[in-house]
C-alpha cells in the first residue's frame, strides 16, 4: 500500500487513540469512529476525519483497524448487522488489534473473505505507554502476503512486529500466553510488597535489591514505579477487570487443547472474588490494594 492510502480507525479507547494519533503522525489520512463522541471530537481536532458511520467509513478507506475492549463488543463491530463485514462494499485490509479469543478471530476471517476482504487478527501488548510512544509488540497471524501489505502501518503504531503464522488466532494465543504470564508477575508483585510492609521493610530497598537479583521483571517496576510507590491506581491504567478478561481467554484455550493452568485458574477464581469490591476499574497493580483490604478488614475484626 502506498503512503495516499486512507485508513480507517473503530476504537479511539486508552489504546486506540495514541495509537490513531500516531498514524497522523507519520501523515496518513486517518478516518476515525468510537462510541464516545467526545473521544471523536478530540481526534478530530488533532487532524483526523471523524463523524462517520461504519458504513461510510469503509466507502473512504483501503484499510481498518480496529481497537476493541471486549470479545463481544469485536465480535459486534465486525459481524453485527450493521458490522464491517455486512457494511463493506469494496475490497478493504481488516486489522484486528484487540485482544479477543483465536476462534473469534477465526470466525471474522471465514466471514470477512466470503465478502472478499483481507482480515488480520492482531492484538498488542506494551500498555497505554507502549501506544503513545510507537512501541508496541504486535503479533500478527493471517495470509503473509496480506501482512506484508499493512507492516508499514503497523510500523507506526509498534517496534517490534511479528508474523506468527497464517492462522489468524495464533497472534491472540501468542498475546494471552504473554498477558498470561503478566497476571502471575503481577500478583507475585503484590505479594512480595505486602509481605514487605508487614515485615517493617522499606519498599523502596525491596525494589532496588529486587530489580538486580532473579525476581525483577518489567511488571515489578510498572506496577511499583508508576502505580504502587505513588498511590495511584487510575492513570493510564491495565484495568484489573480486563487482565481478568485476558486470564479468562488464555483458560478457555488450555481448555480447549486439555491443558492444565492451575496457577492461572487459581489466579481467576481470586480476581472473580475480589474485583468487584471496587477494583474492577482501577489498574491491576490494584492487586496490591486487594491484599491491603483483607489485611485491614482483619484487624478491624480482631
Amino acid at each position: 500500500m502506498a503512503n495516499e492510502k486512507k485508513i480507517g480507525f473503530i476504537g479511539l479507547g486508552n489504546m486506540g487513540f495514541p495509537m490513531a494519533r500516531n498514524l497522523l503522525k507519520k501523515g496518513y489520512s486517518v478516518y476515525a469512529l468510537d462510541i464516545n463522541k467526545e473521544s471523536e471530537q478530540s481526534f478530530g481536532e488533532l487532524g483526523g476525519h471523524v463523524g462517520l458511520t461504519t458504513a461510510s467509513l469503509l466507502k473512504e478507506v483501503d484499510l481498518v483497524f480496529t481497537s476493541l475492549p471486549t470479545p463481544a463488543i469485536a465480535e459486534n463491530v465486525y459481524l453485527g448487522e450493521e458490522g464491517i463485514v455486512n457494511s463493506a462494499t469494496k475490497p478493504v485490509v481488516l486489522v484486528d488489534l484487540s485482544t479477543i479469543s483465536p476462534e473469534l478471530n477465526r470466525k471474522i476471517e471465514i466471514e470477512a473473505l466470503q465478502q472478499n476482504l483481507e482480515y488480520l487478527g492482531a492484538p498488542v501488548s506494551g500498555s497505554v505507554s507502549g501506544a503513545v510512544n510507537a512501541t508496541l509488540s504486535i503479533m500478527v497471524g493471517g495470509e503473509k502476503e496480506t501482512f506484508e501489505s499493512v507492516l508499514p502501518y503497523l510500523q507506526a503504531i509498534g517496534s517490534n512486529v511479528f508474523h506468527v503464522g497464517k492462522d489468524p488466532g495464533v497472534g491472540t494465543i501468542v498475546k494471552l500466553i504473554n498477558n498470561m504470564m503478566a497476571g502471575i508477575h503481577n500478583q507475585a508483585v503484590a505479594e512480595a510488597l505486602s509481605l514487605a510492609k508487614l515485615a517493617g521493610v522499606d519498599q523502596d530497598i525491596v525494589y532496588d535489591i529486587v530489580n538486580v537479583s532473579s525476581g525483577a521483571s518489567t511488571i515489578l517496576t510498572r506496577n511499583y514505579k508508576t502505580y504502587i510507590s505513588q498511590d495511584e491506581y487510575n492513570k493510564g491504567a491495565f484495568t484489573t477487570s480486563l487482565l481478568l478478561k485476558d486470564l479468562k481467554l488464555a483458560k478457555h484455550v488450555s481448555d480447549s487443547l486439555n491443558g492444565e493452568l492451575p496457577i492461572t485458574s487459581q489466579l481467576i477464581k481470586y480476581y472473580e472474588e475480589e474485583v468487584e469490591k471496587g477494583h474492577a476499574h482501577e489498574d491491576m497493580s490494584s492487586s496490591y490494594l486487594m491484599i491491603q483490604d483483607k489485611l485491614n478488614h482483619q484487624k478491624q475484626n480482631v
